[in-house]
């Protein structure tokens, strides 16, 4: 969109076009989302993986590789979540700009877990000072200023080739599932974070519309701060209910709200389990008493099926990354209305 300003020019006023806005890509729907939201009124991102591909192993389209050729601007999770776009970012112009979330300070980052074989929820941070976790977001009372993030300052970290749905199997890859989880998205004090460093990339990217992505941030962030508040009331009844997942993709939003699962048929990169994962989840959902199972609607029902065999255990659906949402500004917002759904119907037996 080309926006328009008048100069001063000798004695008289002379109209002169102001500089496009720049061009912005992003890697999944959720970040997106976060960006069409700052930059609403000023421009749209192009969205370089579709909700329905697997980010893990996504082959870019044509038009999507030139659209991230061409970008100004370029925001993603990180190498953690597609690793296959590290090669196509190297190649990134020289004044192009990388903005890897994961990597910014303030962001809640957690370590990949597996509660269905462990019996308990370990995280390891205790021995992985690098990842800094912060649990207490309080002060997001005062959101109005994110200059530099102080508050949240979380040192950078390493880079660990673990990934997203529809990865075509742990084995394949040669991953193990040590490193960070990258599933980071699910917080909602995430996206607030990201919100403000979106902006300030935006605003250096763009000074002149800096004011308009600014101002969009804190209108964003007031939502959000106030979702985050009904979600923590509409959970409440799902506190006390014992659960599995289909992959373990939830962490993030599990701990922001106070849920607890008892484990999941997959890992977090969604692997297929092998038959010893499986029957120690099923020991876990007798031994439990579970009631739910959440499947994915990306993803065969079979596995979650056998998981609660005999047990009565409900089927529902949770999706972490918006499978059936339109891409968009209230895309973020309707994926973590759709998890509340999901959790709350469980809670309702409904």
């Amino acid at each position: 969109m080309i926006r328009f300003s008048l100069y001063v020019i000798g004695a008289g006023l002379a109209g002169q076009a102001a500089a496009e806005a720049p061009k912005v890509a992003t890697d999944i729907a959720p970040v997106h989302s976060l960006v069409a939201r700052v930059m609403d009124g000023v421009g749209s991102p192009d969205l370089i993986i579709p909700p329905g591909a697997s980010p893990h192993s996504n082959a870019m389209r044509p038009s999507q590789a030139r659209a991230l050729q061409s970008a100004d601007v370029v925001f993603w999770v990180g190498e953690e979540l597609t690793p296959w776009m590290a090669k196509p970012l190297s190649a990134l112009s020289e004044d192009a700009q990388l903005v890897t979330l994961l990597d910014t300070d303030g962001t809640v980052l957690y370590d990949f877990r597996d509660v269905t074989e462990e019996g308990h929820e370990e995280d390891h941070h205790d021995d992985h000072d690098d990842h800094a976790k912060h649990d207490d977001h309080s002060d997001h009372d005062d959101h109005d200023d994110h200059d530099g993030h102080d508050d949240h300052a979380e040192d950078k970290h390493e880079s660990h080739d673990d990934h997203e749905e529809g990865h075509s199997g742990h084995d394949d890859h040669g991953h193990d599932h040590d490193g960070i989880d990258p599933h980071a998205w699910l917080d909602p004090e995430n996206a607030r974070v990201w919100i403000q460093v979106i902006a300030e990339s935006l605003a250096t990217a763009d000074p002149e519309n800096a004011q308009q992505y600014r101002d969009n941030a804190k209108a964003a962030d007031a939502e959000l701060a106030g979702l985050q508040d009904e979600i923590a009331a509409d959970l409440s009844g799902m506190q006390a209910r014992s659960f599995i997942t289909f992959h373990d993709a939830y962490q993030y939003f599990e701990k922001r709200f106070g849920l607890e699962t008892s484990g999941s048929v997959s890992l977090g990169d969604a692997s297929a389990p092998g038959p010893a994962r499986l029957a120690a989840l099923q020991e876990k959902v007798s031994e439990d008493q579970i009631v739910c199972a959440f499947a994915e609607p990306q993803y065969d029902t079979r596995l979650v099926k056998t998981a609660i065999e005999g047990t009565g255990a409900a089927i529902y659906h949770l999706d972490p990354i918006g499978v059936a949402l339109n891409p968009g500004a209230d895309q973020y917002t309707d994926l973590l209305r759709a998890l509340v759904d999901g959790y709350q119907a469980c809670a309702n037996g409904s």
